[in-house]
């Protein structure tokens, strides 16, 4: 059915890095969410009613907070569709991620609320009354929650919106819910046990497992995760395609929203290039990564000295002596300084974040074992982590 509509009402559907295909979709996506758990709501509803169920009254609520949560992702592709504006500079792309917050929170409440009500009900079990309309209803939205799983994530990896692939995963988690729901009802039927409140206890528990998987999706980005291998594979790709670039390092993803990233790097290039050209490659290698990439880069140059041998030989030297303190670490920025008593090697270090040593402690150990080298070398190093 998405497909379909998609086909009727979103025009050059196929180009998800353009930002108002994205919107499109979000909307689209959201609107359909709503109408569909409106219905499953109204219809658990009766259900629960009809049989003096607290497990299936909780699921149709359960499809409520769905709804409303459904109306929460349409306001947030809508708000961060704006255009920039003088206040927000990049955008309001992030709205997407407020919405999805605020969804994951709406569900929490729920959770919460139902896993009190499934209590008082194991406290006071009552017998639950078999219907086959009933039986019905939860079969018709079994196979409901199962496709809407299935497009929320298929379309929110498809336009890589973690709000959308949240909603897929509460798709799919009230599809387990209802499943036991459904036993419970077969189960009071046939062996008179009374177990609504306790399978009303888990949908709840569902419930609340959905809404901090939701979040951690949502809060991630907004905190500033770590880029997307893939994404810095492509960059370095494309970046060191351009033989004048001998390395890169610093790089920076800035994530502003779905479609609206910037980048930073430091793009390593010969000392005895004429700057003139070498100012017009890296303005072009920009202007590659908007046009294939879709993302706005900032490129500082910096030279090094390719055309010295002992220059070269001390590099790779130290770059050896820096792995042996840390095998993860690398250097740039590389230089020389020779003096008449003595030499300085002037680098900084990059390590991941998360290392047994402090940034302090490995200045001082290559500190240490640059002195221990052969000759009368001194280093001058920073020691900073990689945001990748």
């Amino acid at each position: 059915m998405i497909s379909l509509l998609a086909k009727w009402f979103i025009p050059n559907r196929e180009n998800t890095a353009d930002a108002a295909v994205r919107r499109a979709y979000g909307q689209l996506c959201g609107l359909v969410g709503i109408a569909l758990n409106i219905l499953l709501f109204a219809g658990k509803f009766f259900a629960g009613t009809l049989s003096g169920s607290i497990a299936i009254t909780a699921d149709a609520f359960n499809n409520l907070s769905d709804a409303g949560s459904s109306v929460v992702t349409l306001l947030g592709f809508r708000l961060a569709g704006k255009k920039p504006d003088p206040e927000h500079p990049f955008g309001h792309g992030r709205m997407e991620y407020l919405s999805g917050l605020v969804v994951s929170t709406l569900i929490l409440l729920m959770g919460v609320e139902l896993a009190k009500s499934s209590f008082q009900k194991i406290l006071h079990p009552e017998a639950v009354e078999f219907s086959v309309a009933a039986v019905v209803i939860l079969l018709a939205s079994i196979v409901v929650k199962l496709y809407m799983s299935v497009y929320n994530r298929t379309i929110g990896k498809k336009i890589n919106s973690a709000a959308m692939v949240a909603t897929g995963i509460d798709s799919l988690s009230d599809t387990i819910s209802t499943v036991a729901v459904l036993i419970a009802m077969v189960v009071g039927k046939f062996s008179g046990l009374m177990i609504d409140g306790w399978v009303g206890m888990v949908v709840a528990l569902f419930i609340l497992y959905s809404a901090c998987r939701a979040a951690m999706e949502t809060v991630s980005p907004l905190l500033g995760q770590a880029p997307e291998e893939e994404f810095v594979q492509r960059i370095g790709e494309l970046v060191l395609s351009h033989e004048e670039v001998c390395g890169i390092h610093d790089l920076v993803v800035h994530d502003y929203g779905p479609g609206r990233v910037m980048i930073s790097l430091h793009a390593e290039v010969p000392s005895n290039g004429d700057i003139l050209e070498l100012h017009d490659m890296i303005d072009g290698i920009e202007m590659e990564l908007r046009e294939q990439l879709d993302c706005e880069a900032v490129i500082h140059m910096d030279p090094i000295v390719t055309d010295d041998a002992l220059t070269t030989e001390m590099r790779i030297k130290t770059a050896e002596l820096v792995k042996e303190v840390d095998e993860r670490a690398t250097i740039h920025d590389f230089r020389m300084v020779i003096g008449p008593t003595h030499t300085n090697l002037i680098f900084d270090a990059v390590v991941p974040f998360g290392g047994e040593k402090s940034n302090h402690q490995m200045e001082e150990e290559i500190k240490e074992r640059v002195r221990q080298m052969e000759g009368t070398y001194f280093a001058v190093v920073r020691v900073e982590n990689s945001y990748l």
